[in-house]
């Protein structure tokens, strides 16, 4: 069986967090230098590089899917918005930090419903982003399950799950809206400050929030596995399968 098209985390940090932040913060100038190429040329580079590299991964992997998508969506947005908020006296319109953090709160939450909505569907997205049968026995553990008689505590587990998931989805909304408040609220004066109020916020959005998420999802799975190992009676090496 071929082996499955893996994203390389360290591409993506750069891609998608490094590359915007040197973009803005020295490509999006107006000076002398040859890398001085403006505000608005700086957010298009700053906005075009991680488009192409996400739409690149979505052709390599051959799965585009409703995440992936609304990702690449979400960094048209960030060019598209700022370049409307962009004013011919070189100054940035008064409400653009509030479209931003609305829209910088709008993707977790549509990501924490969609997981929540999708509990009740055939295809719960907790076995795509926690309950991973790429990660676990899935069909050892779920014998076990029925073996044992334990289907409905099992149920319980994989929605407290889902729960767990989907709220930190959106904890995330409510600290990407204050986030985008608090670097772009008072960088409205010119666009070169507001360029680099959106690449601290790319900066630090990805520190003061990423880094938490990755906290709570690897609390989440700790929580999860230990939940089927009372359930099933099952070890480590038997729950997870073999890397």
């Amino acid at each position: 069986m071929a082996k499955k098209q893996q994203e390389n985390p360290l591409a993506n940090i750069m891609w998608n967090v490094l590359i915007p932040i040197v973009a803005l913060s020295f490509m999006g100038k107006s000076g002398d230098k040859i890398w001085n190429i403006g505000p608005v040329y700086g957010m298009l580079v700053a906005v075009s590089l991680p488009v192409i590299y996400g739409i690149h991964h979505l052709i390599k992997t051959k799965k585009p899917n409703f995440f992936s998508i609304l990702g690449v969506v979400s960094i048209l947005l960030t060019g598209g918005i700022a370049i409307m908020a962009y004013q011919d006296d070189g100054k940035v319109d008064a409400q653009a930090p509030q479209w931003f953090a609305l829209k910088e709160a709008a993707i977790p939450l549509v990501f924490g419903v969609t997981i929540l909505i999708s509990h009740w569907t055939k295809t719960p997205l907790v076995r795509v982003f926690l309950y991973n049968p790429d990660f676990f026995n899935i069909p050892v553990i779920e014998k076990r399950v029925k073996e044992k008689e334990k289907t409905t505590e099992y149920k319980k587990l994989i929605f407290s799950g889902t729960l767990l998931l989907s709220g930190s989805f959106f904890i995330s909304m409510v600290m990407n809206y204050f986030l985008a408040l608090y670097f772009l609220k008072d960088n409205t004066h010119s666009q070169e400050a507001f360029n680099d109020g959106v690449a601290k916020l790319t900066g630090w959005g990805f520190a003061v929030i990423g880094v938490p998420m990755m906290v709570i999802l690897m609390v989440t799975m700790w929580r999860f596995v230990s939940g089927l190992k009372n359930l099933t009676g099952m070890n480590n090496e038997e729950i997870l399968l073999p890397r």
